[in-house]
């Protein structure tokens, strides 16, 4: 935009749109606001449902009215926010007939983004939390030439947006921004800037002059687990049976390979529902798990209920939500990434993405025989990593009941604590530490999956690659 005869010289097409797709709250308007400022040129904003009238064909002339205004004062932006409101699928079979208002907005929008020539620099910028649902003809190069994807943030990038939004709040010195950049993995940009706005309410709650890091925590545990239900009274009895559940979830991620670590364990109650909870900080961005890591996650998610059973003798209903995701992840392996023998590596359901959540709209392609054998998978599978979960708990009775009683007093104990404990345990009994996760284990299984599988035969003269070489010479 600041430069079009650099790119028109050399015979480069300037994109006539670009479209923006992430998750809610990454930060799409707010990148085309800096466009806006950065470009110099005059900035058109609108909404998409702005275009939305009763009257059928006042949606068009919107449309008509925007372009012919920015082409007068080329080069321009048009930014076009919640695009999806006028730029649905017409293929869905929601519209059928040719009247309707918001088909009619569509098709005088594809008129117009590929009406104007290239020589007149007037760029559409849209953005959208639901690029799966857009017309097609509306994505095609020469309308929508790129998408960019706003993505949630990585380790670096939360540093630095926490970094923008402390600008103006006044923090204390002992506030460490990288340690809640970690604690905040998964968080989008709108997350981060409401925990420094809760951490700077508390601050002022309290009549303190700057933001320390304990505000800050409790800003992370708010934006993660939800407000302390301070007024909660529950009884003696319920209180124990959380603390063995929340202290099962503990000693598992910390004493098995692949799991996060723990970062802080609480029994008081959060949330909607949450009676207790247990706070896992992973040591790196990771975009993708290993086979033994989703294991692994499975076994943190059955430690609850197994702690239970092993030190009260009862289960109760407070597994439920550890119990389904743990079903679904079993379930992921089979259907999705074919990490069981039950498929093999054919995929059994599709899904399309969806940054709303969700996972779009799945189909089932694999026969009642098929679905048999994989529940059969999901329940023998759950059955054996309960027996190894209820071992380990076995195996570690004494730093369990002594991280229970540390729980009862204190209701909130710090993952360092919580390491300590199983230490000072495993020193006293001569066991060899698991707090240290190492992956050698799981090199020597890669090793004997290699002895195992089938050699293929290599040629021992190569006479193609004599001949190149000869011809390279």
């Amino acid at each position: 935009m600041k430069y079009p005869a650099r790119y028109v010289e050399i015979g480069a097409k300037i994109p006539k749109g670009v479209l923006l797709v992430g998750s809610p709250g990454t930060g799409k308007t707010l990148l085309a606001k800096a466009v806006a400022g950065e470009a110099d040129v005059p900035f058109f904003s609108v909404s998409g449902s702005s275009f939305i009238e009763m009257f059928v064909g006042v949606g068009a002339a919107r449309v008509r009215d925007l372009f012919e205004q920015a082409k007068k004062d080329a080069p321009s932006i048009i930014f076009i926010d919640e695009i999806d409101a006028i730029g649905k699928s017409r293929a869905a079979g929601a519209m059928m007939g040719g009247n309707d208002e918001r088909e009619q907005t569509l098709n005088q929008l594809l008129a117009e983004m590929d009406g104007f020539g290239t020589d007149i620099p007037v760029i559409v910028l849209a953005a959208t939390n639901r690029p799966e649902i857009l017309d097609q003809a509306l994505m095609r190069p020469g309308r929508f030439d790129r998408q960019v994807l706003v993505d949630k943030p990585d380790f670096a990038g939360r540093v630095k947006i926490l970094n923008v939004h402390m600008r103006n709040v006044k923090m204390d010195d002992d506030v460490e921004i990288e340690e809640i950049a970690r604690l905040t993995a998964g968080l989008a940009g709108a997350d981060l800037a409401n925990v420094i706005n809760e951490a700077a309410l508390l601050a002022g709650r309290k009549s303190q002059k700057t933001v320390k890091q304990k505000d800050l925590f409790e800003a992370v545990e708010r934006a993660i687990a939800g407000l302390a239900k301070k007024s909660r009274r529950i009884n003696p009895k319920e209180k124990k049976i959380v603390a063995y559940h929340e202290s099962g979830h503990a000693l598992l991620a910390e004493t098995t390979v692949g799991a996060r670590k723990v970062s802080k364990v609480s029994i008081v109650p959060r949330g909607l529902a949450a009676l207790g909870y247990t706070l896992n900080k992973p040591e790196e961005d990771k975009f993708m798990m290993q086979r033994h890591e989703m294991w692994a996650e499975v076994d943190v998610l059955l430690g609850g209920r197994a702690a239970e059973q092993v030190f009260i003798g009862e289960i109760s209903t407070g597994a439920g939500n550890d119990l389904e995701r743990a079903t679904d992840i079993i379930k992921s392996m089979v259907q999705t990434y074919g990490m069981s023998d039950v498929a093999g590596l054919m995929v059994l359901e599709k899904s399309r993405h969806s940054f709303l959540g969700g996972g779009g709209q799945a189909s089932r392609e694999y026969s009642d025989k098929m679905a048999e054998s994989m529940d059969e998978f999901i329940k023998s599978s759950l059955q054996n990593r309960y027996e190894i979960v209820v071992a380990r708990l076995e195996e570690y009775r004494e730093a369990i009941e002594e991280m229970v009683a540390l729980l009862y007093k204190k209701e909130n104990i710090e993952g360092s604590e919580v390491r300590e404990i199983i230490l000072n345990f495993e020193k006293a009994n001569n066991i060899d530490s698991k707090i240290t996760q190492d992956t050698s284990h799981i090199e020597d299984e890669l090793k004997q999956d290699a002895t195992m599988s089938p050699k293929k035969e290599t040629n021992k003269t190569p006479v193609k690659e004599d001949r190149e070489q000869e011809d390279e010479k």
